[in-house]
């Protein structure tokens, strides 16, 4: 296989199983995907980059029908509660895109899968859940 490199620097894939990280404020702990030179919550500006928990709960989503050109529908698009805390938005994957089989509630876990290659054999690596 080539190398891999992921689609969001904010997941990691050569530190033992795949896993998200995030900015933690060191003052109230807040978490941030993106860099940060300040805490919106508390305006500190030590902060330290922590593993996440790869499985946790759907607060909300929504089933798309309508996409891009080229972006097969449906897909179901959800916001997961991390166990331990931390939010992020991602696709509910391996799992048909429909209110029988997501909701509200749903535990999930963290996966990841091919999102393309380059010429030079390099893949992209995306991520998503799927049901736990």
């Amino acid at each position: 296989m080539g190398r891999q490199v992921p689609i969001v620097d904010y997941l990691v894939l050569d530190d033992g199983p795949p896993h998200l990280v995030a900015g933690r404020c060191r003052g109230c702990g807040a978490l941030y995907f993106d860099r940060r030179n300040g805490c919106a919550r508390c305006f500190g500006t030590d902060f330290e980059r922590v593993p996440l928990a790869t499985e946790g709960t759907v607060r909300s989503f929504t089933i798309v029908h309508r996409a891009a050109p080229g972006v097969p529908v449906p897909y179901a698009s959800a916001i997961v509660g991390l166990d331990g805390g931390g939010l992020v938005k991602a696709n509910v994957v391996h799992t048909p895109a429909d209110p029988e089989h997501v909701g509200l509630g749903m535990r999930v876990r963290l996966t990841t899968f091919p999102a393309g290659h380059d010429r030079e054999g390099t893949e992209a690596v995306a991520f998503g859940f799927e049901p736990a």
